[in-house]
């Protein structure tokens, strides 16, 4: 049998570049190796949207239709919106009794968040918590292995030490104590050469129009030491664009672009034309898939993601329950 993973994405904005490099279409590899739970996250999206949480289920929908674009399929993974699946908050009730309020205050990214979300008030127990519901959500699943990125390691221990702790506790091996799969996360440049956020107003986004990427690309900032094209660049070193550069090019045109930038033979506003046309090329297919699902009844796939999620959950939820309280009395 194939072992299982589970992921997720907060639906607070479009899709851009990054999410397509960084994350989808590592997805869409894993989906032909493992038994795959993807979800829409609406419920951790509150913890810092609750104030306005108007366009979470707009943004649900562009979430999930923009997978099925870029080639997840309902086939081969399951799908679904977290909180249609009420184990999650069930289970994340459970969790929070035995939970250590330290585990949760010494998070580096809970720390980092406060910090850079000033704007917003985060001094709430959900947004504290919400390591807990992340465990949650994994653990309802039973799911073995989790994929992140090096960085996102320290995050999952918290999601082992529950999972131990749970078993410690009720003298069980319920849950299993996730594994991190790790995947190589490219780094992708927003315009101004800061990681791509539509924070930063800096992404290139999966529903952008043609004219919008190549404006866009065209924007990007290049090498800051060449003023003009007769100039050798260094675009290995001082370019920011050309960290975009190497996802859409051959190895053997990426050596020619250098040689011909460091040979002031390549002019950079030629380079980034070059890529818009690639970026778009690559966009295209996405594009068209988008517009045919969107004639199609895309709900009936969500729908039926949410039902195998619900089974599973519940399963789930029942030898939980039945670890802490034996047989009930109803």
């Amino acid at each position: 049998m194939k072992r299982r993973i589970l992921s997720g994405m907060r639906p607070t904005g479009p899709l851009h570049l990054g999410h397509l490099h960084g994350v989808l279409k590592n997805w869409s590899r894993l989906q032909d190796e493992y038994e795959c739970f993807y979800f829409i996250a609406d419920w951790h999206a509150l913890t810092t949207e609750y104030e306005d949480p108007s366009k979470i289920s707009e943004f649900s929908k562009e979430l999930f239709l923009e997978w099925l674009s870029v080639g997840l399929s309902p086939e081969k993974c399951i799908m679904f919106l977290q909180s249609e699946v009420k184990e999650h908050a069930e289970l994340y009730l459970l969790f929070g009794m035995f939970v250590p309020v330290p585990w949760l205050e010494r998070n580096p990214t809970y720390k980092d968040m406060l910090q850079n979300l000033k704007h917003k008030d985060l001094a709430t127990y959900g947004f504290l918590g919400y390591p807990v519901l992340q465990a949650a959500d994994i653990l309802i699943y039973r799911a073995e292995k989790v994929p992140v990125g090096l960085d996102q390691v320290p995050h999952l221990e918290l999601t082992r030490e529950i999972a131990r702790r749970f078993n410690y506790l009720y003298r069980t091996d319920l849950f299993p104590e996730p594994e991190p799969l790790l995947s190589e996360v490219p780094k992708i440049p927003g315009t101004d050469g800061r990681k791509m956020s539509k924070s930063y107003g800096n992404a290139i986004f999966l529903n952008d129009s043609p004219e919008e990427v190549r404006k866009k690309v065209l924007s990007y900032v290049t090498d800051t030491q060449r003023p003009r094209k007769s100039d050798p660049g260094d675009p290995e070193n001082r370019c920011v664009a050309f960290n975009l550069i190497k996802l859409y090019f051959s190895s053997e045109e990426l050596q020619e672009i250098v040689e011909d930038c460091k040979g002031a033979k390549l002019g950079c506003f030629e380079c980034k034309r070059r890529l818009a046309e690639r970026v778009i090329a690559q966009l295209e297919p996405i594009w068209e898939k988008r517009e045919k699902l969107e004639k199609e009844p895309w709900q009936d796939y969500l729908r039926e993601g949410i039902s195998k999620a619900r089974e599973v959950a519940r399963e789930t939820m029942s030898a939980a329950e039945k670890a802490i309280f034996g047989k009930k009395i109803v």
